[in-house]
Order: C-alpha cells, then sequence, then structure tokens
C-alpha cells in the first residue's frame, strides 16, 4: 500500500523556520480577490502597505513553503500519485493576531490516516510559534482517491457533516473568480499543476484547470470579514470548512451567510458557484470571532 501508516503516524515531525513580509501578504491578498475596486479604502486596507491588515487565512500560505496538500503527501511513509489528491478540509486556530512581518517556527506532522472506504483521509496539523509563543494551529484534510479499504470501519474517524444552517442566511454576497485566479494564487506557494496544466486536469477527471479549494477558502473568509466584522481581521479566532465541490476559474462564488443567535459568536458559511445551479463547493464552514 502507498501509505504506510504506521510509518505515516509514528516518524518525526518536520520542523521549519518560516518567514514573511508584508509583501507576501499582499500577494495573498490579491490572489483571492482583493483590490476591487483598487481606490476603495475597504480595499486599501489589504493592499496598501502603510494601511496593511492582515486577513488570518493569509496563515495557510506564510513562509511560502509546501501548503498542507503538498506538505502531506512529503512525509514519511506517503507515496501516492498527486492527480488522486484533492484537498478536503481546512481549519486554522489563531492564538494571536498574524503579524505583517514574521519569522516562525513551523512543526508538522500527520496526526490521523482514516479509511473512507474508496479513499483515505490524511489529516496534517501544523503548529506554528515564534518568540513570545503560539501563533497559530492549522490543519489541512488531504482525500487521496483509490488509498481506502484496509482498515474498514475501525479506522473511519469522525464524521464531517454537520446539519446546515437554518433559514434564510442573514447576508448573501457574490464573489467574481478572475479567469486567472488560478494562477496568481499559485505564486503563495502551491505549485501543483492541478491548477494551472490543463492535461494534468483532465488526467485527475476535470474539466480544465480547478481554483485552488485554500483561493475559495480564502475569498469566502474575506467576504465575511468585510459584511459581518466591519474588516476588523483581528477579531477571528478560529475558521474550519470543507471543501466538496470544485470551483473553475471565471466563475462566480456565491457567499451565504448566518450569524450565530445570542451570544454565539460564530458565523456559519456555505458556498456555491452561480453559473452551474448553486453547485456546492464549500460547507461547514464556521467562522468564529471575538
Amino acid at each position: 500500500m502507498p501509505i504506510d501508516v504506521a510509518q505515516a503516524l509514528g516518524g518525526a515531525p518536520r520542523v521549519e523556520e518560516i518567514s514573511w513580509s508584508g509583501r507576501d501578504v499582499r500577494l495573498y491578498h490579491l490572489g483571492i480577490g482583493a483590490g476591487v475596486p483598487a481606490t476603495d479604502p475597504a480595499e486599501l486596507r489589504y493592499t496598501l502597505e502603510s494601511r496593511l491588515h492582515v486577513l488570518p487565512s493569509f496563515a495557510t500560505v506564510a513562509g511560502g513553503g509546501p501548503p498542507g496538500v503538498i506538505g502531506a503527501l512529503s512525509m514519511p511513509g506517503v507515496d501516492v500519485d498527486l492527480a488522486a489528491v484533492l484537498h478536503a478540509g481546512q481549519s486554522l486556530r489563531l492564538h494571536r493576531p498574524v503579524p505583517t512581518d514574521g519569522t516562525a517556527t513551523a512543526t508538522s506532522r500527520l496526526v490521523a490516516v482514516h479509511d473512507k472506504g474508496k479513499a483515505a483521509l490524511l489529516v496534517m496539523r501544523t503548529e506554528v510559534t515564534d518568540g513570545s509563543g503560539p501563533l497559530w494551529t492549522e490543519e489541512a484534510e488531504v482525500y487521496v482517491r483509490g488509498e481506502g479499504g484496509w482498515a474498514g470501519e475501525r479506522e473511519r474517524g469522525p464524521s464531517t457533516h454537520p446539519e446546515p444552517p437554518c433559514g434564510e442566511p442573514e447576508v448573501t454576497v457574490e464573489r467574481a473568480v478572475r479567469p486567472d485566479q488560478a494562477l496568481l494564487y499559485r505564486l503563495t506557494g502551491d505549485d501543483n499543476p492541478l491548477h494551472a496544466d490543463p492535461e494534468f486536469a483532465r488526467a485527475a477527471g476535470f474539466e480544465q484547470p480547478v481554483l485552488h479549494g485554500l483561493c475559495t477558502y480564502g475569498m469566502t473568509l474575506k467576504a465575511a470579514v468585510d459584511t459581518l466584522l466591519a474588516g476588523e481581521t483581528d477579531r477571528v479566532r478560529g475558521y474550519r470548512a470543507r471543501f466538496v465541490g470544485v470551483v473553475y476559474p471565471g466563475e462566480t462564488l456565491r457567499i451565504r451567510m448566518w450569524r450565530g443567535a445570542g451570544q454565539a459568536r460564530t458565523v456559519r458559511v456555505e458556498v456555491s458557484t452561480a453559473e452551474r445551479g448553486e453547485t456546492p463547493v464549500l460547507a461547514a464552514g464556521r467562522i468564529e470571532y471575538a
């Protein structure tokens, strides 16, 4: 079996030093569609160095190293075909606001390998700390088609299908995905050819290159921060979501948001594509804020 579970879970963690600057932050923001309109004060918070705020989802690419998916595939005990791999979900816990410039230590390890029947699900956790202590913890869930069936029910893992929000959303917004959005987002560090090479995308079963799940993830968080949190990026404490469908560059994201009732400081989000009959692409989204 290409995934040696014992080796994958028992291997030493990967420890690396990462660093980033305000320029990296601005590039990430452009990669998720910030800066439209270019002179809008609300957008200048993401694009102008003198006013720069850091959207917390930048943490998923900080340092420019291998993102969660590619990083998980490079761990000991994992030897699989990249064309069989999909990003299934992402979670992020902020211990402090992400600074505009920083140097930190990232410690990554595979913390779970689940047998999903027709596929394996890898869970890779990365903990990032700097001289002042913990900064953030993130987990990437990586779905590997054709690698299941080795353990059965005892290793299926927890269910990741919470009940959808009830009632009409408080806010619905649409965000256009540029035709070259995936090419721009790749500059943040994710060079998976699935997002740029038409032949590779067809071999993986897609009509054309698809948008990174983490790009949809970032665009969704930005929409919620801008509409429900008054653009105050530092209020975000946690964010998780599942990727349940692909987005093609040039499409439109329809983002629905439900704020938690009473004192619950949460926002539930669900995202679909407007052009393909409301095809779901991001589900079980949950943002926690202060």
